[in-house]
């Protein structure tokens, strides 16, 4: 794991496009150990279980 939020993007987004929605998407992040929240900014990436907030991404 790492807290580099430039790595991270990059995992994400890969991981984003191997599912069909959203919420399959978020549901896999949790299992990597990220939380994913839509907010008006963007999507906020949070590391669990402490649910301590990484950045944003620009969706």
């Amino acid at each position: 794991m790492t807290d580099d939020m430039t790595e991270i993007e990059d995992f994400l987004l890969s991981e984003r496009q191997k599912v069909l929605s959203e919420a399959e998407w978020r549901f896999r992040m949790r299992g990597y150990g990220y939380n994913l929240r839509r907010t008006d900014h963007g999507v906020e990436v949070a590391r669990l279980p402490q649910n301590r907030v990484l950045g944003t991404l620009n969706l």
